[in-house]
């Protein structure tokens, strides 16, 4: 909880310098169509998550998928490489990993049953996708690993929760592109009318996330 205090404080102090960050390059987004899947955002009020059914995936996307064999969701969190799997994080890492571009990691997690039911007092939100937009989303999540030529990523630490897992991933964490940043993102893959600019705190993403069309808050 105090790592969770020392953070937001923090993270709202800087959140109003997003709107001067660099505008990102003009977003590819599928074309959409019916909804055919839902995939569900989380969040505990700083960090947010992607959960999608391990059935969207695929056979041919996301091979990490193989070391959860009990899991029926999978839950996808991008982050700091350092501050994220961090069993005991400080304010000096927090402060580093907003200020200075560093490398990132992901976090996936097996789940049994759906999102609204897994770690209570999270925000679950469900949204509909098209068939295209589930091949975007599923083909983003899998281009955010960073692999050996060669096979899956393999876990560099253990995860959050049990049995869960981080990864190597691509990209640079830092102040305007977060975790939060990084959702948008997958969901503007996914078709949906979001974009990633100014989006910081996981407030930024959630409220933009509850006015989508469609959009079915499971649990506040």
């Amino acid at each position: 909880m105090a790592r969770l205090k020392r953070t937001l404080r923090f993270v709202a102090i800087l959140a109003g310098l997003a709107a001067c960050a660099p505008a990102p390059a003009p977003l590819v987004v599928p074309a959409g169509g019916e909804p055919v899947a839902a995939i569900h955002v989380v969040s505990n009020g700083w960090h947010s998550g992607l959960v999608l059914a391990r059935s969207d995936l695929g056979t041919e996307s996301v091979p990490e998928a193989a070391d959860f064999p009990d899991a029926h969701y999978l839950e996808f969190g991008w982050g700091d490489r350092e501050y994220y799997p961090n069993p005991r994080p400080t304010l000096g890492m927090a402060l580093a990993a907003i200020a200075t571009p560093s490398p990132a990691i992901m976090h996936v997690a097996g789940l049994t049953g759906p999102p609204e039911t897994a770690r209570a007092g999270d925000e679950v939100i469900a949204l509909g996708v098209s068939a295209e937009g589930l091949a975007g989303l599923v083909a983003a999540i899998d281009a955010s690993f960073e692999r050996p030529e060669a096979g899956p990523a393999r876990p560099v630490a253990a995860g959050l929760y049990p049995g869960s897992r981080f990864y190597p991933a691509k990209g640079s964490f830092h102040l305007f592109n977060t975790c939060n940043t990084w959702i948008a993102r997958m969901l503007a893959a996914a078709g949906l009318d979001i974009a990633p600019s100014g989006i910081v705190t996981a407030e930024d993403l959630m409220s933009k996330v509850r006015a989508l069309p469609g959009a079915a808050v499971l649990r506040p």
